[in-house]
């Protein structure tokens, strides 16, 4: 049985946004030489698909929630604090043990941890507007949630493989991305999926600056 034209026209945008990242340079640098080549990139599969849904499909697959939104439940916020102390017992030993941490280059100083927080934290926010607000929103179209939210957490995991992760990361990558879809799909809160992902970042962050510059971090973790 033949595919159906509208799922060939959204998996062909699916295809599209994956040549435009397969021609991009992917990296962790903060060069301008990759940062803005890499920025130009990430922002056209965010745009490109949400503009071709809304203005030439018109089908209005692809949502991006407002940011505003009342107070959160408290297993909201117990989440986050499970999510922070479970990332400084996790995430440290992770990048050690796969010797993810290198694929990282910053010097100690103000200016180049400052670049490297927000590169880190815009990847971030990126992912969750690409693969959950946009990659699962369009597979969710045509396949049960849990298949979608598999191949966007396949996807998802590829990515940040490429971009720095080696060894078991993966895994770890891949339960977290799978959650993410599973979280985004009962809240509907873009908010709260980036408090997320940026409550990662943060210790992921301090856990890079760690392992590249134990002196500055004596009690970070013993």
């Amino acid at each position: 049985m033949g595919c159906s034209a509208s799922f060939r026209k959204n998996i062909l945008l699916i295809y599209a946004c994956l040549l435009v990242l397969g021609f991009m340079p992917i990296g962790t640098s903060t060069a301008f030489s990759q940062a803005v080549p890499m920025g130009i990139g990430l922002a056209t599969v965010v745009l490109l698909p949400l503009y071709v849904t809304k203005k030439i499909y018109k089908n209005n697959l692809i949502r991006f929630p407002s940011l505003r939104e009342k107070k959160w439940p408290r297993q909201r916020t117990f989440y986050l604090l499970f999510i922070a102390v479970t990332g400084y017992l996790l995430i440290p030993f992770m990048l050690r043990d796969t010797g993810s941490y290198p694929n990282w280059h910053f010097q100690p100083d103000l200016w180049s941890t400052t670049s490297a927080y927000i590169g880190l934290n815009a990847v971030g926010i990126w992912d969750e507007l690409f693969f959950v607000c946009t990659i699962l929103a369009i597979l969710r179209s045509f396949f049960p949630f849990l298949i979608a939210n598999i191949a966007q957490a396949v996807l998802f995991t590829s990515f940040l493989h490429t971009l720095a992760f080696e060894g078991w990361c993966i895994i770890v990558i891949f339960l977290f991305a799978l959650l993410q879809g599973y979280i985004f799909k009962k809240t509907k809160s873009l908010l709260y999926i980036l408090a997320i992902h940026l409550t990662v970042d943060l210790v992921l962050h301090l856990s890079i600056l760690y392992l590249l510059y134990p002196h500055l971090f004596p009690y970070f973790i013993t």
